[in-house]
C-alpha cells in the first residue's frame, strides 16, 4: 500500500494528495514525506494542475512524526539525524513555496508535524470536530522544523503558549488563531472544500502564483534556509538526548515519561 495516494480531477484541475497511512493516523515518516515533496514538485510544474489538496485518509489528518520512525533514527549517527530533520524542512519549504494554491483539509487529530503542514498551505478547512496540538515536549522533543512556519502563522506569542503547555485545542480555536479559515460540520468538508475551489478557479493561474510568490518576497519574516538548518541541528540534538529517548519510548510502552512524577 503507498503511503501517498494522488489523484487528479480532469475537469477542475485540482489534484489531490492523500496521507495515506491510516493505521498510524497518517504519521509521518520518512517515505511519507520524501512522496509528499516530490508529488507537490511534479505537481507544481503540471500545466493542467490549478489547485492543489492535502488531506488524510480515514478519520485523521496527520499524527505528526511517526514515533517508531523517530528512534530508530535518533539511534542512527548524528549526520543521519540531521539530514532526516532536513528532509521534513525541505517538504515543507516545498508544500509552502509551490506556486499554485493549496488547501488543506484538516480532520480529526493534527498533532506536531501535522499542524506544520497545515501553516504551510494557503487555505485550511477544519472539520469542527478536528483537534490540534503541538505535543513535541511531552516526548523530550521540540517542534523546531514547523516553528518558523508557525509564527507566521499565528505569531510567536501563541505558538510559545501551544508549544510549551502541548495541550490539545479545537477547531474553533485554531481558527481564532490563524491556523484555519473556515470551520464546517464534519459531513460539510466536502462541500466547504467545492466552495473554495470554484472560488480559486475563478482567479487567473498566472496572478495566483504571482500574489504566492509576491507575498513571499513582502514578509519581512520569510523563512530562510539558513535558519531552517540551524531549526534541524537543534531537532537532531534534542532528539538525540536521552530525555528525548526517554519520551519516545514511554509513548510507545504506554506510560508517563520520567519527568511526569507518579501520582
Amino acid at each position: 500500500m503507498t503511503a501517498l495516494l494522488q489523484t487528479i480531477d480532469a475537469a477542475t484541475g485540482v489534484a489531490t494528495l492523500t496521507l495515506n497511512r491510516p493505521e498510524k493516523r497518517n504519521a509521518l515518516d520518512s517515505e511519507l514525506i520524501g512522496l509528499l515533496k516530490d508529488a507537490v514538485e511534479s505537481l507544481d510544474a503540471r500545466a493542467d494542475v490549478r489547485i492543489i489538496t492535502i488531506e488524510g485518509a480515514g478519520d485523521y489528518f496527520c499524527a505528526g512524526g511517526d514515533i517508531g520512525s523517530m528512534i530508530r533514527v535518533a539511534q542512527g549517527s548524528s549526520y543521519a539525524n540531521e539530514q532526516d530533520a532536513l528532509a521534513l524542512a525541505r517538504m515543507l519549504l516545498v508544500v509552502d513555496a509551490v506556486s499554485k494554491p493549496t488547501i488543506a483539509l484538516a480532520k480529526g487529530v493534527v498533532i506536531g508535524g501535522g499542524v506544520g503542514l497545515l501553516a504551510c498551505c494557503d487555505i485550511v478547512i477544519a472539520a469542527d470536530d478536528a483537534s490540534f496540538s503541538l505535543s513535541e515536549v511531552r516526548l523530550g522533543l521540540l517542534p523546531a522544523i514547523v516553528a518558523p512556519f508557525l509564527i507566521r502563522a499565528i505569531g510567536l506569542r501563541q505558538l510559545r503558549r501551544y508549544a510549551l503547555t502541548a495541550e490539545r485545542f479545537c477547531a474553533a480555536e485554531a481558527q481564532m488563531l490563524g491556523l484555519v479559515h473556515r470551520v464546517t460540520p464534519k459531513f460539510e468538508l466536502g462541500l466547504a472544500h467545492a466552495a473554495i475551489v470554484a472560488d480559486l478557479l475563478r482567479g487567473a493561474p498566472g496572478a495566483q502564483a504571482d500574489v504566492k510568490s509576491f507575498f513571499a518576497e513582502c514578509d519581512g519574516q520569510g523563512v530562510e534556509a539558513e535558519l531552517l538548518r540551524e531549526a534541524a541541528h537543534r531537532l537532531a540534538a534534542r532528539r538525540n538526548s536521552a530525555e528525548a529517548l526517554e519520551g519516545l519510548t514511554a509513548f510507545l510502552q504506554k506510560r508517563p515519561p520520567d519527568w511526569i512524577a507518579a501520582d
